[in-house]
């Protein structure tokens, strides 16, 4: 039975007849002068999502960060483009990546994740005035950010500011509160699927109702043997 589904990995994108559905994977650092296979260029990558067709794009992140710039471009052509774009953390989304997850209007950290936001930083050099212009230049290029996380979190600017200048890592469930994402999906639920978001599962529990999890899969010596082909 063919696999009815687009995936784009790094820069590479191969799309299966009558797809709808596309899957980015975003593994690497994001840079405007790619080296490593895993590494990631806005031009790379946006001419693939420029010819994706499809209803649906999940775009999953695993990521140091890296350049600014080429984050903002990224994040800009997702939301513009006419499918409905989700983002899923499936390692950590820190730095520069971190602004790639605004892109989705459902925003998933998996249970085991982390979120990392922070001021830009640069190297610079020159005489006190000119390190003086690079510091507000440093002002311009962080409140970039800052309008995209005040956008998707609905946090006053002033929470988010204080927030960056922190350079804390959040786990799931603080970035949760913060808006940063929408819901977490635990893939060690008892079921083996994905949860919904902590405050479904919450309500859940307030209202007495519980999945109750699934019995653990029976061993026997003929099943072992019976994966090997013995008999």
């Amino acid at each position: 039975m063919p696999n009815n589904k687009t995936r784009a990995i790094y820069w590479s994108l191969v799309q299966d007849e009558g797809s709808r559905e596309a899957d980015i994977y975003i593994f690497g650092d994001i840079t405007s002068y790619p080296w490593m296979e895993s590494d990631v260029s806005s031009w790379r990558l946006t001419t693939q999502i420029t010819r994706i067709d499809a209803d649906e794009i999940r775009v999953h992140i695993n990521s140091y960060g890296g350049e600014v710039s080429e984050a903002l471009a990224i994040m800009n052509t997702l939301m513009t483009h006419p499918a409905r774009v989700t983002t899923v953390v499936d390692g950590f989304a820190c730095s520069a990546a971190s602004v790639i997850l605004m892109a989705g209007e459902r925003r998933i950290a998996r249970s085991c994740s982390c979120i990392l936001v922070h001021p830009a930083s640069t190297y610079a050099a020159g005489n006190a005035a000119q390190l003086r212009a690079e510091a507000d230049n440093l002002d311009t290029v962080t409140e970039q950010s800052v309008t995209a996380y005040v956008s998707r979190t609905g946090r006053s600017r002033d929470e988010v500011v204080t927030l960056m200048a922190e350079d804390r890592f959040m786990a799931p469930a603080e970035a949760l509160e913060w808006g940063f994402v929408t819901e977490i999906e635990d893939p060690f639920d008892g079921e083996g699927r994905p949860t919904q978001s902590v405050r479904q599962t919450v309500a859940k529990l307030l209202t007495g109702e519980r999945t109750p999890a699934a019995p653990p899969a029976k061993k026997t010596v003929e099943s072992f043997l019976s994966a090997f082909g013995a008999r």
